[in-house]
């Protein structure tokens, strides 16, 4: 398991559905050491801190296995072509994982890299500023049902990260699942 990319970005505006609105989803890699606090990384800016952000959501996790998915639902919808790379952090993750899913994270995991660790808090809700992102208005449908969600992650211990640094995953008690409870949440909505 290592971190495929590092990614942040300042909050700025976006125009969604006529209306500006600000937002730090559309984070972009950074090479190097990056400062982790307990607020999250530096560099890196969260809109709407009653969704986003905060010592239990500090940092954003989304495993990089899930892309080829969106690459080609993107292409299908028409907002890009099918051989188009999606760029990491288009999902608004800090952290692209290589080698951990959703369906292998419970809250309370710690992910300890060389210089920190963080602590698995909760899935990540999609809003309606994701389908802005993605560029069509079913993407946070297709999240929703398919539980490729990533997960938000406090700072244990903070430190330093690095795009490529590998990481180990210490079991916490593993009694909620980030995918039972994101379906949960999921459907309680839906009622």
């Amino acid at each position: 398991m290592r971190i495929a990319s590092l990614n942040v970005a300042a909050a700025r505006p976006l125009l969604i559905k006529g209306r500006s609105v600000m937002t730090g989803i559309g984070k972009r890699p950074v090479e190097g050491a990056v400062a982790l606090g307990p607020m999250g990384l530096a560099g890196d800016e969260q809109a709407d801190l009653s969704v986003h952000g905060g010592l239990a959501k500090a940092v954003y996790a989304y495993p990089s296995e899930h892309y080829p998915f969106w690459q080609t639902v993107r292409a299908q919808a028409r907002v890009s072509l099918w051989d188009e790379t999606l760029p990491p952090g288009t999902l608004g993750e800090n952290l692209t994982l290589e080698g951990l899913l959703e369906k292998d994270v419970c809250v309370g995991d710690v992910l300890r890299f060389p210089g920190c660790e963080l602590a698995v808090s909760e899935p990540r809700f999609p809003c309606f500023k994701f389908n802005a992102a993605m560029g069509f208005d079913h993407a946070a449908r297709l999240m929703s049902d398919s539980g490729w969600c990533g997960f938000y992650l406090s700072v244990k211990t903070p430190g330093t990260l690095r795009a490529g640094e590998a990481f180990e995953l210490r079991h916490g008690p593993r009694e909620v699942g980030i995918v039972e409870l994101f379906r949960a949440r999921v459907a309680a909505q839906r009622r």
